[in-house]
């Protein structure tokens, strides 16, 4: 598994088209790493589109796509916070009739998926209302247990943020990306020492090819905003550690860290990882690689 260069057309193709955390932060400041919310491209092997998050990055996503939309695309949203849902109705093949698009996402004892993302497409915040939408989206919430979509196996799993949240894990031929934008498993607890069973998301990231996860703070801000739903570099690589993950992308990049405190967080991450996860990376809109 390594860097995406066109690569074997069995393997699943993985690209980030926005790793900001809470607010869109485009500019000169963040164009190395991008200022687009999560939003992340998984094409499996048997050419089935899946989309984690529907963040801002999920424009750019729909127009690359240009006017060869799939018959069928799956978009798995982690929680409703605006960063992760807000370019939902600025996503090109959701005004396309002939698309087949279905919106998983986490269950809730009050309301439904689709009456909870709903306010978004009516007015004040949108003119059009979802009713109205072409491509008249499926809303579907996420099973209790692992299911098959295209090639892949998906598993959903209830995580610490506030609010349902879920993480998710694909694998397909025995390589398995897990995905964990917003979390705070340290909350309550030591990652270093506590028993592996009581660790939010240790089983969607064990064993994982690739981890993508929240590492919003540094130590110093989250010791300020615990019980935020976030965590600090030092909790994302010691929870990479436990989870046996073979690399580690730190994702969900506050939106006041400029590029060079990035790479500050960076050269942090790489001093704690010296016994694994083996790799570890910052998320930066247009990095792909291959499961």
């Amino acid at each position: 598994m390594g860097a995406s260069t066109g690569g074997d057309d069995r393997a699943v193709k993985v690209r980030v088209w926005g790793c900001r955390g809470s607010l869109a932060s485009p500019g000169p400041e963040t164009v190395r790493f991008g200022g687009q919310t999560s939003c992340v491209s998984v094409q499996l092997s048997d050419g089935s589109l899946l989309i984690l998050d529907a963040g801002s990055g999920i424009r750019p996503l729909g127009m690359a796509l240009g006017g060869d939309h799939p018959e069928r695309i799956d978009v798995f949203i982690t929680h409703l916070h605006t960063d992760h849902i807000e370019g939902l109705r600025f996503f090109d093949p959701i005004w396309d009739p002939s698309v087949e698009l279905n919106v998983w996402g986490p269950p809730s004892p009050i309301r439904g998926l689709r009456s909870r993302i709903a306010p978004y497409f009516a007015p004040p915040f949108f003119p059009v209302h979802l009713r109205s939408i072409p491509s008249h989206p499926e809303f579907r919430d996420t099973p209790t247990r692992t299911w098959r979509i295209g090639s892949a196996a998906v598993t959903a799993q209830l995580v610490k943020h506030p609010g349902p949240t879920v993480g998710y894990r694909v694998e397909e031929n025995g390589h398995a990306l897990a995905y964990l934008p917003d979390h705070e498993p340290a909350l309550g607890s030591d990652l270093s020492t506590v028993g592996t069973e009581w660790i939010s998301g240790f089983a969607l990231a064990e064993g994982s090819t690739v981890l993508l996860h929240d590492a919003q703070y540094t130590k110093a801000e989250y010791d300020e905003r615990v019980g935020w739903g976030h965590s600090s570099t030092e909790d994302a690589v010691t929870f990479g550690r436990r989870a046996g993950a073979e690399r580690l992308v730190l994702f969900h990049h506050d939106p006041l860290h400029t590029d060079t405190q990035l790479e500050g967080v960076l050269a942090r991450a790489k001093e704690l990882s010296a016994s694994g996860p083996d790799e570890v990376e910052l998320a930066r809109e247009g990095m792909t690689f291959e499961l």
